[in-house]
């Protein structure tokens, strides 16, 4: 399907108004909730030997941290072909090398600073400077996250259906819980693939926007790469734990935390992944490897990243500064020469 005319449109739902009691709740509710979490951090931090923390990340093996940043690096890449399955449903016509680099951006600010700000508002600002218009970089979005939370649904299905946890006794879900929880994942991402099948010729209207399912072959593509890229990212603490405990292992109590992280709603899930690994494979590793190789994995998968998405934002914004002063230039001057419009 061709893209529509490139206008940009606002986002959504961006003319509606709430009622200022209901912000004023909201924010006493979350100022509430993150004295509650810095309070639990504060209490789990004075239990953790921080001397041995940063002996443990000196002593990682170089060979360790580029194996680590190498499986990372494959990660970002494979998400940053998700926009290119938007690409391809949408029809639009931006190149392959500003796709996915307007989704390696937005995937590094989506880590750190919430969907809220990197996956959705980057992917706006960014996709509109390109002159894609809003129902299009709604579109793209939505592929993108049916991918990767498909791919979720799919690998956590089966973590937890194969592999269950040892869970402490206090937690309000026991293996069987864990057991059945998987099997209601694999069946939400079967569930999609059939769904696909059965209506992938149809469109639905969805709070105002058309939903047009893809054909079960891309469903099944999406569910795929989200999978493999999930796998990849629990790879990255592994080989950062140096095979203390199993892949697999990792790979579980990784996937709660992410669920966790979910609950929970902290940007870049700050206390969660390491209060998850700390209750599940904390008797295993000792406190002191476990942490510090979780912090290398912040280092390596956020703020690296992160790094170098804020220095190619900086570069796209001075960019289409520059390509809107040549655009008013040739208004005044018509026989002035155009440029490439592709500053991603």
């Amino acid at each position: 399907m061709n893209a529509a005319p490139n206008t940009v449109q606002p986002p959504p739902g961006a003319a509606k108004k709430r009622h200022p009691g209901w912000r004023w709740l909201r924010r006493v509710a979350v100022g509430v909730f993150f004295i509650a979490v810095l309070a639990l951090l504060v209490r789990q931090g004075r239990t953790i030997d921080w001397s041995e923390v940063l002996q443990a990340i000196t002593e990682l093996p170089r060979l360790t941290l580029l194996e680590a940043a190498a499986v990372a690096a494959c990660s970002f890449a494979l998400y940053s072909t998700y926009d290119l399955l938007g690409r391809h449903l949408t029809g639009h016509t931006l190149g392959t090398g500003t796709v996915m680099g307007v989704t390696f951006i937005s995937y590094a600010f989506n880590l750190s600073l919430g969907s809220m700000v990197g996956g959705i508002a980057f992917r706006f600002r960014l996709y509109s400077r390109l002159g894609l218009q809003a129902a299009t970089i709604t579109r793209v979005l939505g592929i993108s996250l049916v991918t990767n939370w498909s791919g979720y649904l799919l690998i956590a299905g089966l973590a937890y259906l194969l592999w269950p946890l040892g869970l402490p006794p206090d937690w309000k879900i026991d293996n069987t819980g864990v057991r059945v929880l998987g099997a209601v994942f694999i069946a939400l991402a079967a569930g999609y693939v059939a769904l696909c099948a059965w209506a992938h010729e149809r469109s639905f209207q969805l709070r105002g926007h058309e939903v047009q399912p893809p054909r079960p072959r891309i469903a099944a593509l999406q569910l795929a790469m989200g999978f493999a890229n999930w796998a990849l990212v629990a790879c990255v603490i592994w080989l950062l734990l140096q095979g203390d405990v199993s892949y697999v292992r990792v790979l579980a109590v990784f996937l709660v935390s992410v669920m966790a992280g979910l609950v929970v709603r902290i940007p870049a899930g700050l206390g969660v992944l390491e209060t998850v690994f700390v209750a599940l494979l904390g008797a295993d590793v000792g406190q002191g490897r476990l942490l510090a190789a979780l912090l290398a994995y912040r280092g390596i998968y956020y703020l690296l990243p992160l790094a170098l998405a804020a220095a190619a934002f900086l570069v796209t914004e001075l960019r289409a500064r520059r390509l809107r002063v040549q655009g008013e230039t040739r208004q005044a001057d018509p026989a002035a020469p155009a440029s490439d419009q592709r500053f991603v």
